[in-house]
C-alpha cells in the first residue's frame, strides 16, 4: 500500500489550529487583534506583519496572497480540492452579491478573467470550475465574506481516490502554488 502524506491538512482535518486566530498563519501570527473574519484577518495580519517590517513578498507568501487589485484580491485556498484552487474576493466584508458596489463587482469580474487566463496558462487544465457559494446552507465554509472560487479541472481527477477513499491528492505544495501564481499574475 502506498502511504500519500497531506501534513497541511492535519490541523484543518483534527482543529489543531484553533487557538491561533481563524485566517492567521502561524508565520503572522503577532498580529494583535481579530476581526472575526477568516479573510478580514488575514489581510489585516499580512499589512500589520508588513508595517512591522516583514518583506512585502514573504508576509503575503505566509498568506497566500497572489495579488491585490484596488478593491478585490486573490488568495490560494488553504485547503484547496486540486493544484491552483484560489479564491477572489473583496477587500469589504459583503455577504451577498446584491451589497457589493458595480465597480467592486466590475473588479471582482475581471479578476475572475485575469484569474482564468493565468490558470489556462500555467496548468493547462481541461476545464475550470468557478463558484460562489452564498450563505452557510449553499455551502459557504466562510459564510460572511463572499468569496468566488476559482479552480482548475481535468477529465478524471475525480478517481477512486475521491469517490472511494474519501481522499484528495493534490500534488503541489502551497508554496509552490503561490510562487507558480504570483508569478503568472505578473505577466497576465
Amino acid at each position: 500500500m502506498d502511504i500519500l502524506w497531506t501534513p497541511w491538512r492535519y490541523s484543518y482535518i483534527t482543529g489543531a489550529d484553533r487557538a491561533m486566530k481563524p485566517g492567521v498563519p502561524a508565520k503572522l501570527a503577532a498580529w494583535p487583534d481579530d476581526k472575526g473574519c477568516v479573510f478580514c484577518n488575514l489581510l489585516a495580519s499580512v499589512d500589520y506583519a508588513i508595517a512591522q517590517g516583514m518583506d512585502r513578498d514573504e508576509a503575503e507568501a505566509a498568506a497566500g496572497l497572489v495579488f491585490r487589485g484596488e478593491r478585490c484580491f486573490v488568495c490560494l485556498n488553504a485547503f484547496p480540492y486540486t493544484s491552483g484552487h484560489v479564491m477572489v474576493m473583496p477587500y469589504a466584508h459583503l455577504n451577498r452579491l446584491a451589497a457589493m458596489p458595480v465597480e467592486t463587482a466590475h473588479e471582482l469580474v475581471e479578476l475572475a478573467q485575469r484569474t482564468e487566463r493565468v490558470l489556462e496558462a500555467l496548468y493547462r487544465p481541461h476545464g475550470l470550475n468557478f463558484g460562489l457559494n452564498l450563505g452557510e446552507a449553499a455551502g459557504a465554509g466562510v459564510a460572511g465574506h463572499l468569496h468566488l472560487h476559482a479552480l482548475p479541472r481535468w477529465v478524471g481527477d475525480t478517481n477512486f481516490m475521491t469517490v472511494i477513499g474519501e481522499t484528495r491528492v493534490v500534488p503541489e505544495s502551497l508554496e509552490i502554488t503561490w510562487k507558480r501564481m504570483r508569478e503568472g499574475f505578473s505577466v497576465v
